[in-house]
């Protein structure tokens, strides 16, 4: 348990056979809840309706900003948050925290579990049986989520392999080493470079993987990873609109699913109130900033320090993290990566 470490002395027999199936999985702890206190606030923004009584006895509470459903129990606690247009789910649960400690003494904890949803939701859903099986099933599943699984492939990372002995997780490189640049690193490689594995996209596009590209992932094949490879969501071969994650960041930012948070203006991106843990976030990346996206993250939350931090993979670093090495990770202050954040997109 090398990244995080739980601060509750006791834990049930029952937390504790959980702990130990997830020590086997990703770098988290998972501590007792009923005592939890959001770390989010829910909260209806300007032009949203009241709380209704719906489905399963919780309250649905209408917000904008963008349009979604914040679901609250009995209680006014915070029980979920649907987003309309977007599969991703934010699913309140137990407390975790998350940590990359060769690359910054920073962690991310938070009670948000993020998970995909069977199907884009749109306000009324509560009502409908998929989302009421589904739901329930959600609040308890404690399997990896979104940001687990994106922890997978940080520096030291243990490797995970199937029953066929494939690799599908474990300490990723960013690349190849660049010829052209000493102190940097060739950027396409896609999961299934990682894996080293062909494959057949929905538009027809087949991956052919490179063996020097094995066992790494540049940033927009690490959220393919996570959220494609690993959650099952519909991915593109090329970098053209249609159903799936597209291959590169320009694309998924400009035309890819789900919802875009904000627009990229050219200029640094405002909003930042609307993002929520495991929202992708697109940079450009060049010395002289410009509204080109050519970089892409995965937004974690608040760190213990106030910031907004998210992780992606990087050349300087080799790989995932959410280190501040060559420019710490955030999206608020000043810096090298606030300064050149353009927008965001849930998926």
């Amino acid at each position: 348990m090398r990244y995080l470490r739980s601060r509750t002395p006791l834990l049930t027999l029952a937390m504790l056979a959980v702990v130990v199936a997830l020590s086997m999985a990703t770098y988290l702890v998972v501590r007792p809840s009923p005592t939890d206190q959001p770390q989010l606030t829910l909260g209806a923004a300007k032009g949203a309706g009241g709380p209704t009584r719906g489905a399963m006895g919780y309250s649905y509470q209408r917000s904008t900003g963008p349009d979604r459903t914040e679901i609250l129990d009995s209680s006014g606690q915070p029980v979920a948050v649907m987003t309309d247009g977007a599969r991703t789910a934010h699913i309140y649960g137990p407390s975790r925290t998350f940590e990359d400690p060769r690359f910054t003494d920073a962690k991310i904890e938070n009670n948000v579990w993020v998970r995909l949803a069977p199907q884009a939701w749109h306000a009324g859903a509560e009502g409908e049986q998929w989302f009421v099986d589904w739901l329930s099933a959600a609040r308890n599943d404690r399997s990896p989520d979104v940001l687990a699984i994106a922890f997978e492939y940080v520096d030291g990372a243990p490797v995970k392999k199937d029953n066929q002995g494939q690799q599908y997780s474990g300490d990723a490189s960013f690349g190849p080493v660049d010829p052209m640049d000493p102190d940097g690193r060739q950027e396409r490689s896609d999961f299934f470079d990682y894996l080293g594995l062909p494959w057949s996209f929905l538009d027809g596009k087949a991956g052919v993987p490179e063996p020097q590209r094995a066992l790494s992932l540049d940033c927009s094949g690490y959220l393919r990873m996570v959220y494609g490879h690993r959650l099952g969501y519909p991915l593109r071969g090329t970098n053209t609109p249609g159903e799936g994650l597209p291959r590169r960041a320009f694309a998924m930012a400009e035309f890819g699913p789900g919802v875009q948070l904000m627009p990229n203006s050219g200029q640094r991106a405002r909003g930042m109130d609307r993002l929520l843990p495991g929202d992708l976030v697109f940079f450009n990346a060049q010395p002289i900033p410009t509204g080109q996206i050519d970089h892409s993250g995965i937004y974690l939350g608040v760190d213990d320090g106030g910031h907004h931090r998210f992780i992606s993979s990087r050349s300087q670093t080799d790989g995932p993290t959410m280190g501040d090495l060559s420019g710490a990770p955030l999206l608020d202050g000043t810096g090298y990566w606030p300064d050149r954040w353009r927008t965001a997109r849930r998926l």
